[in-house]
């Protein structure tokens, strides 16, 4: 499926690509509105309806990913609360695989999200997973969602990545999208971000699991046994 000769540079998701995306979902939809109805004490229903709302209006914003904004619009610690179930916080299949090759082959490795710095720094102290990056980029710094063409056009005054030579791997379709807008040449979507729920991305070409797409061992590696 890919021809790792032309790619110099590989950028990554985090929730969903790297990450299993059961931990958000689960926080969002079951825990969050939980805690949410034991602190402000209304019924569980009351919680779910307000957060839904809430939540929907921000989809794809800057705001949406924020941490300090919804922990600010909801009156509730949510870096504490995320705390509270960070057991659920998994690597996926093959990932320490798949970025040992993409190193020990010289690409560029860069973590690319979405995340804010409060949940970023919660999930590399679980799971380790900065030992395998060569830079890690929340979109926050640029103040600009991946969704946008100006975060893109940040990114390379900060980077300078060969668009024609470079992979993107990513879980959600506008996301995606933005990338190619941008011209980065290698777009690859994530068909189950989250191991719990069936889903098949149909937008773009798209990946189960990284096995399908693992990169050769080198030639040094290989001759060593």
């Amino acid at each position: 499926m890919i021809n790792w000769d032309s790619i110099d540079t590989v950028m990554l998701d985090m929730d969903g690509t790297l990450l299993d995306l059961h931990f958000d979902n689960y926080f969002w939809l079951d825990h969050l509105p939980q805690r949410y109805a034991q602190i402000h004490n209304v019924d569980l229903a009351t919680a779910q309806q307000k957060l839904s709302g809430e939540i929907r209006q921000y989809e794809g914003t800057l705001q949406w990913y924020c941490l300090e904004f919804w922990s600010n619009a909801l009156n509730v610690d949510i870096r504490s609360l995320k705390e509270e179930v960070k057991h659920k916080i998994q690597i996926r299949p093959y990932v320490g695989e798949f970025l040992t090759r993409l190193r020990q082959q010289g690409k560029k490795v860069l973590l690319v999200t979405n995340a804010h710095p409060q949940s970023l720094s919660l999930k590399l102290e679980v799971t380790q997973i900065d030992q395998w990056l060569d830079v890690i980029v929340s979109s926050h710094q640029f103040s600009e969602p991946k969704e946008s063409q100006k975060f893109w056009q940040q990114l390379q005054e900060a980077e300078h990545f060969d668009p024609a030579r470079t992979l993107f791997i990513d879980d959600t379709a506008r996301i995606l999208d933005s990338a190619q807008q941008y011209g980065i040449r290698y777009v690859l979507g994530i068909h189950q971000p989250d191991s719990q729920i069936q889903r098949r991305m149909e937008q773009h070409p798209a990946i189960y699991h990284f096995d399908e797409i693992m990169p050769p061992l080198t030639n040094e590696v290989t001759a060593h046994g």
